[in-house]
């Protein structure tokens, strides 16, 4: 979750404020304490921000706590790891 809040220039405060969770929700994802989970609606809004970089969800890794490396490759030659 870090590589994609960070991919988009975002503070946790204002990456929870995108997702209506909140800071603390964020930094449990970051940190590996709890998975993420997301409703429809957080799903349309991520993918929304990740369009410019031609990323969809058949980027995302089926899992993404941080032990896992993420790498993340759109269309547009965008690697965030």
């Amino acid at each position: 979750m870090k590589a994609i809040r960070e991919l988009l220039g975002l503070s946790q405060q204002e990456f929870a404020g995108l997702l209506g969770v909140s800071i603390t929700t964020v930094s449990r994802w970051e940190r590996g304490k709890t998975p993420p989970t997301f409703t429809i609606g957080q799903i349309r809004v991520l993918l929304r921000e990740l369009k410019p970089y031609g990323l969809t969800l058949e980027n995302f890794p089926d899992d993404m706590t941080p032990g896992n490396r993420m790498q993340l490759q759109g269309s547009g030659g965008v690697d965030v790891t």
